[in-house]
Order: structure tokens, then sequence, then C-alpha cells
């Protein structure tokens, strides 16, 4: 196999001058660094979508879901815990906090309940008195029996947070000019010997 043969095409594209392809890789790392930052940017505003619609009890899962298939398809858009930071990037905390209210409020309720019934059937049982005093004894004994309504363990805030990885690398504008970039710049060394070793032989 001649390999001179199949290197011959090769060469005349590590003949062009090594600032040409210094020249391009520049260009393309700055096109490079701007698709990352818009890659950024564009996370921050669904990012920011997730929270007003949280905040206005709006779909909130549709948000969050557009928000995690752009955040794993897309570099430079990772959502998750660093710095030593214990609060995840994401935390739905309006959703959580009327969770938590209504869920306080169902609770009462019931309490409500018990006790109305129990005032009920203690008049039935004991109709006589004047102030009630003599049916407190029986209220008391029929909440006592009733299976107590308490507040219970605390809302779990974990299902009302999240975080979302981004990809090393992704097939977009940001990862394709990051190749790009890379070739350039291993086009430009080897034009930069080729070249000076092609001056040296004249």
């Amino acid at each position: 196999m001649n390999v001179s043969k199949i290197l011959h095409p090769l060469s005349a594209v590590f003949r062009i001058k090594s600032w040409y392809y210094l020249i391009a890789a520049l260009i393309s790392l700055t096109v490079c660094i701007l698709a990352l930052r818009s890659n950024n940017q564009h996370m921050a505003t669904l990012r920011q979508d997730v929270y007003s619609t949280d905040q206005q009890a709006g779909d909130v899962a549709t948000a969050l879901q557009h928000l995690q298939a752009y955040v794993t398809t897309h570099m430079n858009t990772k959502l998750t815990t660093d710095n030593g930071s214990v609060y995840p990037p994401i935390q739905l905390k309006y959703t959580y906090e009327r969770l938590v209210k209504a869920r306080s409020d169902r609770l009462t309720s019931q309490n409500t309940q018990i006790y109305s019934d129990a005032q009920k059937q203690c008049e039935q049982a004991i109709p006589t008195g004047f102030s009630g005093r003599g049916r407190v004894g029986c209220i008391e004994d029929y909440v006592q029996k009733q299976t107590p309504v308490s507040q219970g363990p605390a809302v779990p805030d974990a299902l009302y947070k999240f975080s979302f990885v981004s990809p090393a690398w992704s097939p977009d504008l940001a990862g394709w000019t990051i190749v790009s970039t890379a070739l350039l710049f291993v086009l430009t060394v080897i034009s930069f010997f080729v070249n000076r070793h092609r001056k040296s032989r004249v």
C-alpha cells in the first residue's frame, strides 16, 4: 500500500497557512460561547415559567416537563445542587404551601365535625341541664372514643423539589461548534508544523 498516495489529498489541507485555521477556530469558539450562553438563558426562561406557573396555581406539571426536556437535551443547562448547597434548584414553594394549607383545613374540618357529632349525640342522651355542663363528660368521652384526627407526619416536601442534569455534549449549535473548534485548533497545530517543515527543506 502506497501511504504517500493516501496522505497526498490531506497534504493540501495541511499546507494551508495555520493562521487561517486559527482565525476559523476563534470564530467557531466565539459562536460556541454564544450558543452555550443562549442555552443557559433559555433554561433560565423556562425555569422562571415554572416559578410563575407555581405562584399562579397553573399547570406546573407541563411547565416542569418543558424545563426537564430542554435541560436533559442541551449543554450548559444543569439544574442540580452544587457548591455544598442543600436546596435543590427547583422548589415548588407555592404548590407545597397550598397542599399543606388544604390538608390543615381538611383536618380542622374533620375535628370540628367530630365535636359537632358529639354535641348532638350527648344532647339526645342527656336532654336535661340548663347550661349543658352535664354533657361535658359525655362529649369528652365521645371524642376520645372516635379515631383521633391529628396533624400526623408533615407533608414530604421532597416531592416538590426537582433537580435536572444536562448532558456533557448535545447535538445542537453549542455541541457542534465545540467539535469544529477542537478540529480547527488541531488543524492549526498540524498546519503550523507541516509548513514549518516545508520551509526548512527549501
